[in-house]
């Protein structure tokens, strides 16, 4: 059975579909673009979708992934790039394919294989303060050896150290837009093994609330001395540059 992967961003309104409602588009999609994808057996088929780590509710992201297996025994378009073009015109408003490829069988699943996600938060500085204030205490939270806070994880309260799953934090100020005139933006990588720390528990732990806006920029996998995302974006052809020059 051929597994494609999809890589595709989330912007704009589309933002507030939460991961369950982002799941049944991709479903609803699937069927209108008539794309061969297996289904499992049983009282209620479903087709055979495997998303990547959940993204909350009212977060965007320009690497979201998505595998899909295919039925061998259905007719449909089967290349992963015309597979990426016939679900385009079926997704909603701000979701952007950006890459396809098929997987080598006997590939991990993206929840086993993502070792960390990379974020750009931006923040008001009227809420966050001044960017200089706000550097060092990230500062002094990089230095730091160990930082427990504490979470909720399936309904439970426990104490995680967040230092360990901290892998990159900086601080940089910058312009903003109406009616938000100044911003600080604070770009980091938190570790997902073996447990996972939210953004939002990150900024928490700084101190600062309301950000204005949640991006996930990367997905990445930690393999073999390696470092490398689950799927890569294309290079752009020389037209492409031609035309963006």
């Amino acid at each position: 059975m051929t597994r494609i992967r999809l890589r595709y961003s989330k912007h704009g309104k589309v933002r507030f579909l939460s991961h369950r409602d982002m799941a049944k588009v991709v479903e609803r999609a699937i069927r209108r673009a008539k794309v061969p994808v297996a289904y499992s057996e049983g009282f209620s088929p479903r087709p055979k979708l495997h998303f990547g780590l959940a993204l909350s509710t009212g977060y965007e992201s320009g690497a979201e992934y998505l595998d899909l297996d295919l039925d061998p025994d259905r007719v449909g378009v089967r290349e992963p790039e015309a597979i990426a073009e016939a679900l385009q015109p079926c997704m909603p408003a701000g979701v952007v394919i950006t890459a396809s490829a098929a997987l080598e069988p006997g590939e991990p699943s993206l929840q086993d294989v993502v070792t960390s996600t990379a974020w750009q938060v931006d923040l008001a500085t009227d809420i966050a303060g001044d960017p200089a204030d706000l550097a060092g205490r990230a500062d002094n939270l990089l230095a730091a050896a160990t930082h427990e806070i504490e979470i909720v994880r399936k309904g439970k309260q426990v104490r995680e150290d967040l230092r360990p799953l901290l892998l990159a934090l900086s601080v940089e100020p910058t312009g903003g837009v109406e009616p938000i005139t100044e911003r600080a933006r604070l770009t980091f990588e938190l570790g997902t093994k073996p447990r996972s720390v939210r953004p939002a528990e990150l900024l928490a732990a700084l101190g600062v609330s309301e950000p204005v806006c949640m991006l996930r920029t990367h997905q990445w996998i930690q393999r073999d001395g390696r470092r490398f995302e689950p799927l890569g974006l294309p290079d752009a052809s020389p037209h492409a540059e031609a035309r963006a020059s």
